[in-house]
Formats: structure tokens, C-alpha cells, sequence
């Protein structure tokens, strides 16, 4: 039908004129007929409409009929309902996918089959050419239109017998169904078990579910009191009713037609109603004690209706555990017979043990009233947590930490444990769930988190303040102990009688910077009270002989090892001032090894570890928490390690340096020891402090890298830091020391050299009374006694130092030993006799060097040992002697020429040869001026 009218010609021309044919054209208007609405505005409108008006609307064209039955709007709507699964729809796709292809395959390998092989070679090509990139080989895709057709129409058809005459549509053509019978009924509670997510089938899936539903949520929708709904009549179990509401609550998703509010209003209000009514009944079960009638039986109801939430909250809220928690035990039992700074954890095990025999009784309670997918266990152990554990300890904690904060920091994880303990012991019930501990012990964390913060900072406080005192007070007692020394050994000293005595406070002051431990001899004229004196001194010398006592290690060192009680009383007191300051000098450098203690270091050591025990228990706590628990164990190591550092350690290191510094080998008049007291007393105090650096070691290693609560290889962790500025303080001190030590070692060879080798050692025809002895070919006693104190020294290093600070001690020790040696060789005479104790010196050095196993240190003594060859050249032989001199490659390049004629100056003949030797040396072309 043509869409062009005409229009009305108004003042045409007239009659008599000629018509325009063209005149029709131009006044014709053009009438469009598409569509005055989108497609896509129209489907958003359908999806309002209820699906009685949607079957209207999809028989009024076809257009209209495709947009209704796209199976998307079906398909959103089961999903709404929790009816649709795309995995399962994938999976139903695929296999029907499958079970075609190998039906055709099975056919084509039939033998007389339709194309036999060479029909199946063309299936598998025409398969091959197809794009189905979305269906993994050998999966192919093989439709079959009639028998989809056939299932769509039997899907139909049932769903068709389902549809029930809905409101508004006035009757017409709808499908009467006889009177529902009871097992029509029990299918209805049923419906949404049977749904399949098909796809191309969701209407029909949807028509199952409304054909069953909807008449009683139209039903109730129209109700007016709660005993018009069908519902409530058709079903007269309670279990049936509680079923069905859940279906309808189910349904009332997917309902987005106008008025959806009212019809889902009236459903929650009738479902509250009936949920009231079965929890009355819960109730009434309860108080009686009917577990396996009533409680059982309304608790599955509740639960089929909505999970039963209203029945677990009821169940706790009423339960005799919270309402007599005060039964379970009395908190501030466990201070009560405590001593200070403990805590009795026995009551609080009572506790514990009486929650749990409660806890698990309940648990079989609550195995038969209820099923066993809801987890009433863990919301009871929520409120046992809230109103009981909590309110048990909080007061604990309280009380605790007003009075005593040692017993308030042991409370607080003693409680902890015993809390973790008891989520050990409750028994889980059918309904737990496979993270019942977790869970349990997620809860028990919640009741301890609010104290932790107070804790922590608490525990690192405590520590400080206890470390802190700990360090003073043994300082303290150093004080005390070096007062009462000097006390008593200034106690026999009359002031009176020093004053009347001019010449001797005269002398004792002039000699004073000289010898600070002088001996006044008797025959002194300037000596008051002669025999007392004598008697003084003799007691006075005592201190100085045992404090000489030198050990490889040294025993672990306490207060009390500078000058005990029981020794001063053993010994009198000197009756001079002079002979008390030394006494009093010689107890000061004999505690030096007392600077810093091992038992310190290992008391605080011993006290970090237990409070840091405390903590590491909260790191399982995890999160928030566990986080600030494992960085308060690294703060405590890293305060251990900054008390030990600079409160204890360094102080000592330094009053021992100051030691060092201030000694000096001629102020001494002891020296039969083998050792130098302030370096042997020095490398002891090394040795302890190497002793505290393994104990460190062992606590990092064992408590924190091996409890993962620091990692090693982190350097930014603060524990590692610190650790390592605590090893370079002990390397820095350390360094410092034995640097001083060598200068102290060095001085003290030179003296040794300088007042113990006698002029005979050499040259032996120095003297008439030994121009006829035999001469010793071994070492001097000078060298013997220079190599014993040298070792002994070294020695001392071996396992407590580092390997490369300890060769680089013993190779500055060796330089400067061969540099005095050699000083003290240009100060000696030697004869061609004496030249053998030389060379036998110089082997004996040579001896000791080797020991030390350093191939550039012992080049020098083998050039020392080569020169001792110039002195036991014969006069005549005065040629042989200036061509060793001018050797420059027969030391190495350690001694030049003109140094190697210093120490031929010092033959006993130099100067008979001396023209001889110079002579020669021009000769060969050498100079030495």
C-alpha cells in the first residue's frame, strides 16, 4: 500500500484555465511509517513488564516475539535467583558437543556404512576448515537442528502445562490444569533443585520455576492477615512452610515488575511473622531442655528458612556459660599468693579447664540441635571470647600492672599461652568448617590485641630500666670495692708522722713522676722508723708479686677479682703512704681484666632472651599486630646490643686503653714476669670481649634468625645494623688497643734489653775476670726472655681476634721488634768471641718469626741473621769484610751499605780494621761517607 496522499488544493485555478499536471506533485506530503521507538529503549521496557504481560507483548509481531524470547533476558533472571551457572552451561555445551562427534564417528567406521571411510575423511576436512578456536581439540562442533528443534518443542510443552491464569489477562487462552496433587506439591517445594543452565532453553527453565512459584507469591501478595496465604494451607509442616518461603524469598529476585516493593514488603513481613512464631517454639525447647524434640526440630526450620541466625543468637544469648562466667574463677587469684614480681598462672589453668569441659559439652549440644552447615560453635566461642575470657583477664591485667610491672609483663603471655591451650582443647563440631583452629585462635588473638600496645612498649621499658640498673650497680660495686682497697690500704698510714718528716715528703715528691713504685732502702738517711719501713715494704711488695699472675684465657672476671676481702685481711696494711699508693696502684692494674663481666653480658643476655621469649609469642598472632610484636624482638636486641656497646663494653675498653697509655716499664720495679701486666690484662679483656661477641652471636642466631623473626641477609633490618656497629666497636677498641699494646710490648723488649744484657754477652773479653771462660753457644738469657715475652703476648690473640687483624698485629709486632733489635745492636760492642751469642740471638729470633708463618716478616730476620756474619770475620781478612758490606742483594734490600757499616762500627776491633775495610771498600768502588 502506497504511503503518499494528497493534499488539499485550496484557490486552484479556475475551470476554465488549463490544470498543471505537475501541480499534484508538488503539493504531495510524504508519511514515514518506521517505528517511533529504538529496539534497544523498547527492550529496557519489556524488562519491567511481569511475564503474563511479556507473553502479550511477544504475540503481538514477530519482531516483538524474537525480542521477548532472547534468552539473555531469561537468562539474567535465573541468575538473579542463583539458578544459573555458566560453568555448568559450558560444560552441557561441550558435551553435547562431544557425544555428536563421536556418534558420527562411530558411524562412519561401520563397515558398508554411507561413505564409509571417505565420509568420515570429508567430516573430519569439512571439521578441519571450520574456526573454532573457542572449543579445544578433539572437541568438534557438530549440530543437529532437528533434535535441538524436537527438545525445545518438549520444553515447551511442559512449561506450557506449568502456566497457571495469572491476574489481568482476563482468561483468554489460558491452560486449566486439574486440582494439584500432593506430589504436584512436594515438586513445587523442590523447583529450584531441578534447574539445568542450558543454553537456548533459559525461558524454559524460567517457566518451570514461575509455573511452580508464582501462584503463592502472587497468592501471598493479595493476602490480607496471615491466615489467608495459601501457602499456610497447602503446606502444613512446618519444615514445608519454611521450605517454600525460602523459594518464594528466592523467587521475589528476579521480580522488577511495577510493584515489586509491595510484593517483596508483604513477603518479608509474613516470613518475620512465621520466623517469630518458630523461634517461640526454639524457645520454649530450650527452657524445657528438649534438645532432640523441639530444639532440634525448630532449629532445622529456622535454619531452612534463612539460615537460622535468629535461632543461633537466641541459643547464646540465653546459654548459662555467659550468664555464670563468675562460676569459672575469681581473676585476681593469681596475685593473691604470688610473690613480687611473679604471677600464679594455677588459677587461671583452673579457668581455663572449667571453660573448656563447659565449651565441649556444649559442642555435643550443639551437634544434635543442629545441622551442620551452620557454625554455631565459633559464634558461642566469639561470645565466650567478648564476655568472658575478656572480662576474665582484663581485670588481671589491671590489677597486675598497678602493682607490679614484672608480674604485669609475665601475666600478660602466661595468659596468652594458657588462652592458646584452650582453643587446643575444644572439640570442633560437624559444622566447624576445615579452619576451625584458625578461627579459634583468630578469636583469642581479638581478646589479648587491645593490651598489646601497652604491653610492648612496657616490656621494652622494662628491659631498659632493668639493663640500665643491672649496669650501674656492677659499676657501683667497682666503685665501692676500689674505695674500700684503697681504704684499707691507707688505713696504717699516720699523716702525722709525714708531716714531721720534711726530707721524706720531699723526696716521695721529687721521685714521685720518676718511680711510681719507688723502694726506700734502709740504709736511707732520709728513712724515719727504719724497722717499721722495712716491715712495710715487704708487705706492700706482696700485692705487687701476685698481681703479676698472667693466664693464656682468663677466668670469667667479677667484682670481687680485684682485691677480695678474704686477701686484704691476710694482708697488713702499710704503715707509709708511699708504699699504700703503690699497693694501691698495683690493685687498680691488676683490675683492669674486671673493666667490663662476662656474668653482666650474660645476665643481660639472659634478660633480653626472656622478654623477648614474651614477645615472639604474640608474632603468631599475624597482621597488625604480629608485625609490631616481631619488630619489638629486634628492638630489645637492638637496645641489648646499645647497653652492651656503649653503657658497659666501650667504657671498659677505653679505662683499659688509658691503662696502656699511661705505662710505663721503668716506673716498674717487677719484671721477672714473662708478661707486660697492662697488655697481658689488655688481651685478656679482648678475650672477654670476644667471649660476649659469640654469646651475641649464639642469642641472634638461635632466638631471632632461627624463630625467622629477623632475616640475616636484610641490611636494612635494624637488627643487622646494630649488630654490626656493635662488631666494629669491639674491632675499633680492639684495634686501638693492640696498637697501643705493640708500642707498650716494644717498650718493654727495649727495656728488658737494656737492663739485662751485660756487656760480657758479646764481647767476652771485655773484663779480666772473663777472658778465660768458655763460651755458651746458645741464646743470651736477653733474648730468651725477649722472644717468651713476645709469644706469650701473641699467643694470647690466637682464637679471640680476627685471622686479619691478628696477622697484621703479629706483623707490626715483628717490625718493631726487628727495629729494636736492631737499635739495641748499634749500642752493643762485639767481639770476634762474642760474635757466636750473636748469631745465636739472632737464630733464636729468627726461631720465633718463623713460628709465625709470615714470608715477608721473616725476610728481615734473614737479613739480621746475615749480618751477624760480618762480626765473625777474622782482622786479616779485611777485603772479605768490606764486600759483604757492599753486597747490596745479601740482605734483600733491607740494609743499605752505609747501614750495614753502622753495625760493622760496632766490632770490638773496628778500629784496627777500619783502614783495611775502607780501603777496600774504595777499592770495589763503594763509599759509605
Amino acid at each position: 500500500m502506497s504511503t503518499f496522499k494528497r493534499a488539499t488544493v485550496v484557490g486552484g485555478p479556475p475551470l476554465m484555465e488549463k490544470r498543471d499536471v505537475l501541480q499534484p506533485l508538488r503539493v504531495t506530503q510524504i508519511i514515514s511509517s518506521k517505528a517511533i521507538l529504538p529496539a534497544e529503549i523498547i527492550s529496557m521496557i519489556i524488562d519491567f513488564l511481569p511475564p503474563s504481560d511479556l507473553i502479550r507483548f511477544a504475540q503481538t509481531s514477530k519482531r516483538m516475539q524474537e525480542m521477548v524470547y532472547d534468552d539473555a533476558r531469561w537468562v539474567q533472571k535465573l541468575r538473579l535467583m542463583g539458578c544459573w551457572s555458566d560453568l555448568e552451561a559450558r560444560k552441557r555445551v561441550e558435551g553435547s558437543m562431544r557425544k555428536r562427534y563421536e556418534a558420527h564417528r562411530s558411524k562412519a567406521e561401520i563397515p558398508g556404512a554411507s561413505g564409509g571411510a571417505d565420509g568420515l575423511e570429508g567430516i573430519n576436512g569439512g571439521l578441519d576448515s571450520l574456526n573454532l578456536s573457542h572449543v579445544s581439540r578433539p572437541s568438534i562442533t557438530l549440530f543437529d537442528a532437528t533434535a535441538e528443534e524436537e527438545h525445545r518443542q518438549s520444553l515447551e510443552a511442559m512449561a506450557r502445562q506449568s502456566i497457571e491464569v495469572l491476574p489481568g489477562d482476563g482468561g483468554q487462552k489460558a491452560t486449566h490444569r486439574r486440582r494439584p496433587t500432593l506430589s504436584d506439591l512436594e515438586s513445587c517445594l523442590g523447583v529450584f533443585d531441578r534447574v539445568r543452565s542450558i543454553r537456548g532453553f533459559a525461558r524454559q527453565e524460567f517457566g518451570r520455576i514461575y509455573g511452580a512459584i508464582a501462584p503463592f507469591y502472587l497468592d501471598l501478595a493479595r493476602s490480607k492477615s496471615h491466615s489467608d496465604p495459601i501457602v499456610f494451607q497447602a503446606f502444613r509442616d512446618p519444615e514445608q512452610q519454611a521450605q517454600m518461603l525460602a523459594q518464594l524469598r528466592r523467587f521475589s529476585k528476579s521480580d522488577t515488575a511495577e510493584g515489586w516493593q509491595h510484593r517483596v514488603g508483604k513477603l518479608e513481613a509474613m516470613i518475620e511473622m512465621f520466623e517469630g512464631a518458630v523461634l517461640r517454639e526454639f524457645e520454649q525447647g530450650y527452657e524445657i531442655g528438649d534438645v532432640d524434640g523441639r530444639m532440634k526440630r525448630y532449629a532445622h526450620v529456622l535454619v531452612t528458612l534463612n539460615g537460622g541466625q535468629a535461632a543461633v543468637e537466641l541459643f547464646i544469648q540465653k546459654h548459662a556459660l555467659l550468664a555464670g562466667r563468675d562460676k569459672l574463677g575469681n581473676p585476681l587469684d593469681c596475685l593473691e599468693h604470688a610473690a613480687p614480681g611473679t604471677i600464679d598462672l594455677g588459677p587461671a589453668h583452673e579457668f581455663f579447664t572449667r571453660l573448656t569441659i563447659a565449651v565441649n559439652e556444649q559442642s555435643d549440644v550443639i551437634d544434635r540441635v543442629f545441622p551442620s552447615s551452620v557454625n554455631v560453635l565459633l559464634s558461642l566461642l566469639e561470645r565466650v571470647g567478648e564476655d568472658v575470657i575478656s572480662e576474665y583477664v582484663t581485670p588481671l591485667f589491671d590489677e597486675a600492672h598497678s602493682t607490679n610491672l614484672e608480674s604485669y609483663l609475665k601475666a600478660v603471655p602466661g595468659l596468652y599461652g594458657q588462652s592458646i591451650n584452650f582453643g587446643k582443647s575444644v572439640n570442633p563440631t560437624k559444622g566447624s568448617g576445615d579452619h576451625f583452629r584458625q578461627d579459634v585462635h583468630t578469636i583469642l588473638a581479638a581478646v589479648f590485641e587491645p593490651h598489646l600496645d601497652l604491653y610492648l612498649q612496657d616490656e621494652l621499658d622494662f628491659f631498659r630500666t632493668r639493663s640500665d640498673a643491672k649496669v650501674s650497680e656492677w659499676e657501683r660495686q667497682l666503685v665501692e670495692e676500689e674505695a674500700s682497697t684503697e681504704s684499707f690500704f691507707m688505713s696504717n698510714v699516720s699523716r702525722h708522722v709525714d708531716k714531721r718528716d720534711f726530707l721524706t715528703s720531699f723526696k716521695k715528691v721529687v721521685m714521685m713522676p720518676v718511680n711510681a713504685l719507688p723502694t726506700i732502702p734502709i740504709s736511707s738517711p732520709f728513712a724515719s722508723n727504719k724497722a717499721a719501713q722495712s716491715e712495710a715494704e715487704e708487705k706492700a711488695s706482696e700485692p705487687t708479686k701476685a698481681g703479676s699472675d698472667t693466664s693464656s684465657r682468663p677466668s670469667t672476671p667479677s667484682v670481687a677479682s680485684n682485691v677480695n676481702p678474704v686477701r686484704l685481711s691476710q694482708i697488713a696494711a702499710p704503715t707509709t703512704e708511699l708504699a699504700a699508693k703503690a699497693a694501691i696502684m698495683n690493685s687498680r692494674l691488676e683490675g683492669i681484666r674486671s673493666l667490663f663481666s662476662i656474668e653482666v653480658a650474660l645476665s643481660l643476655i639472659h634478660a633480653a632472651k626472656s622478654g623477648l621469649e614474651r614477645v615472639a609469642m604474640f608474632v603468631s598472632l599475624g597482621g597488625q599486630t604480629g608485625e609490631e610484636a616481631k619488630e619489638q624482638c629486634e628492638a630489645i636486641f637492638v637496645l641489648l646490643l646499645q647497653i652492651l656497646s656503649s653503657k658497659h663494653m666501650r667504657p671498659g675498653f677505653d679505662k683499659a686503653l688509658d691503662h696502656l697509655t699511661k705505662y710505663n716499664p721503668r716506673d716498674v720495679n717487677e719484671h721477672s714476669q714473662p708478661g707486660v701486666a697492662p697488655l697481658v690484662m689488655f688481651l685478656e679483656l679482648v678475650n672477654v670481649g670476644d667471649l660476649i661477641q659469640q654469646m651475641v652471636d649464639v642469642f641472634y642466631e638461635q632466638e631471632l634468625v632461627a624463630m625467622k623473626l629477623t632475616d640475616r641477609n636484610d641490611f636494612l633490618d635494624p637488627a643487622v645494623q646494630e649488630k654490626k656497629r656493635f662488631e666494629q666497636m669491639l674491632d675499633e677498641r680492639v684495634a686501638a688497643g693492640l696498637n697501643r699494646g705493640v708500642d707498650v710490648l716494644i717498650d718493654e723488649v727495649e727495656y728488658v734489653c737494656a737492663t739485662t744484657q751485660i756487656v760480657t754477652d758479646f764481647n767476652p773479653g771485655a773484663t779480666s775476670d772473663t777472658a778465660n771462660q768458655i763460651v755458651d753457644i746458645g741464646p743470651t738469657e736477653t733474648a730468651r726472655k725477649v722472644v717468651e715475652i713476645v709469644s706469650s703476648h701473641t699467643r694470647m690473640l690466637v682464637g679471640s681476634t680476627d685471622k686479619h687483624m691478628l696477622e697484621v698485629f703479629n706483623q707490626e709486632v715483628g717490625l718493631r721488634l726487628f727495629t729494636a733489635l736492631c737499635k739495641h745492636l748499634k749500642r752493643q760492642r762485639i767481639s770476634l768471641d762474642g760474635a757466636i751469642k750473636l748469631i745465636s740471638d739472632m737464630n733464636h729470633y729468627f726461631s720465633y718469626i718463623y713460628t709465625m708463618k709470615n714470608p715477608a716478616l721473616l725476610e728481615y730476620f734473614k737479613a739480621l741473621r746475615e749480618l751477624a756474619q760480618i762480626y765473625l770475620i777474622d782482622p786479616a781478612h779485611a777485603k772479605e769484610m768490606a764486600t759483604i758490606i757492599a753486597d747490596v742483594d745479601r740482605f734483600h734490600g733491607i740494609f743499605r751499605p752505609e747501614e750495614v757499616y753502622e753495625f760493622a762500627e760496632r766490632r770490638a776491633d773496628w778500629f784496627v780494621v777500619r783502614r783495611s775495610v775502607e780501603r777496600a771498600m774504595y777499592g770495589i768502588g763503594c763509599s759509605v761517607m
